[in-house]
């Protein structure tokens, strides 16, 4: 019976326990991770609207994990030793026969001044605290709101600026609805000239449009030099702005400098096309964690990680099995850039890319949130 060890509990390593164990029902399933639950990373853009709370975004996994026969540890990983064979965590040392890395990466926090900005993919309280921020403004008539993303400069990919344009356009379209959009300055910035290019030209062309539509200012191509407490510095210009959105770019965990294994440029745990880590045997990377192979707009997000699970699981089978491992995982973008009460359809392969706004597609991303999550709330 193979003891095969999941680390986290976000999108990569759940979609890894399903398959797992859907292949393998025997099989000794560990998952390590801090706590025994999920957060919906999607559906947090509509916290600050008062479309969800954050404990719609809360997931308990008891259940789920007790249904998978799953082992569950509540531990942060520390490292790995025996070339991946044991993990090291707060909780004491695990062995394993395969292991799959789905820990997730984090936020750069080097920026001068970056505890002035909030970053509404670092979970539930950010999202709560841009909910409360807005309120406040509002009672007081309101304000300027600056919103912004940036990548890793050292792996261009890594960078996570999807959600921000949908918490942009999302409050815009919010306000809208609630008569107070005059009371608001909405001012968009980015060190690129053309922000959000790994969704494709058309895609940029139609979000820049969309921006002047609105009338929502932008300040595009300046490096950014220091956040303030209400001003985003630039080397071109200042923005003097009472509420700073901000997403930075991402490296890997904080725990892959021990893992034993010379890290990508950008920090990540390097893997290839078969989602393997480099110079380690049974041990497989998912999601935001690992740097992979591919065109540069391979983007971090939930769909991804969920293609690179599933093949790193049938790759790991195929390794326990003494088979060749040959599947590799799809590289393709796709999401629904949801406005609140509208969305757009960004769909992409190394073949072709697809733009398609319709207002259906706001419900089709709210039904795909239940459908989604069935199985791990039930």
């Amino acid at each position: 019976m193979s003891n095969i060890t999941i680390l986290g509990s976000g999108f990569a390593a759940l979609t890894a326990v399903k398959r797992l164990r859907a292949q393998r029902p025997n099989a000794k399933i560990t998952v390590i991770s801090p706590k025994a639950e999920m957060i919906y990373y999607p559906s947090l853009i509509w916290v600050p609207t008062g479309s969800r709370t954050g404990d719609d975004c809360r997931v308990d996994l008891t259940a789920f994990f007790k249904r998978m026969n799953v082992n569950y540890v509540s531990a942060s990983v520390t490292g790995l030793t025996h070339d991946g064979r044991t993990v090291q965590t707060t909780a004491g040392d695990f062995h394993n026969d395969g292991l799959i890395i789905g820990t997730g990466g984090r936020f750069m926090k080097k920026l001068s001044g970056i505890e002035h900005a909030i970053a509404i993919c670092e979970g539930i309280p950010a999202a709560q605290a841009i909910r409360d921020r807005i309120a406040a403004m509002r009672e007081t008539g309101g304000g300027t709101i600056a919103f912004g993303f940036a990548s890793n400069p050292n792996e261009q990919a890594a960078m996570r600026g999807g959600p921000n344009f949908e918490i942009l356009f999302g409050i815009d379209n919010w306000m809208r609805q609630e008569g107070i959009r005059d009371q608001f300055k909405l001012v968009f910035f980015s060190p690129a000239q053309r922000p959000g290019q790994r969704l494709g030209d058309a895609a940029v062309d139609r979000i820049l449009d969309m921006m002047k539509e609105k009338g929502i200012s932008t300040h595009l191509g300046h490096k950014m030099v220091r956040f303030e407490e209400k001003k985003v510095v630039t080397d071109g210009g200042e923005i003097d702005t009472d509420l700073i959105l901000f997403m930075p770019g991402m490296t890997g965990p904080a725990w892959a400098e021990q893992a034993g294994v010379p890290l990508s440029s950008g920090g990540f745990l390097p893997a290839n096309a078969h989602c393997q880590v480099t110079g380690l045997e049974r041990v497989y990377v998912a999601g935001d964690a690992g740097s992979y192979p591919g065109p540069e707009w391979l983007p971090k997000q939930a769909h991804v990680a969920d293609l690179q699970a599933e093949t790193a699981v049938d790759n790991l089978i195929a390794e326990l099995d003494s088979q060749p491992v040959e599947k590799k995982f799809k590289v393709e973008l796709l999401c629904i850039m949801d406005m609140y009460d509208k969305a757009v359809l960004v769909f992409r392969t190394e073949a072709r890319s697809l733009l398609l706004p319709l207002p259906l597609l706001h419900w089709v991303k709210v039904g795909f949130e239940w459908w989604y999550l069935r199985d791990y709330r039930r």
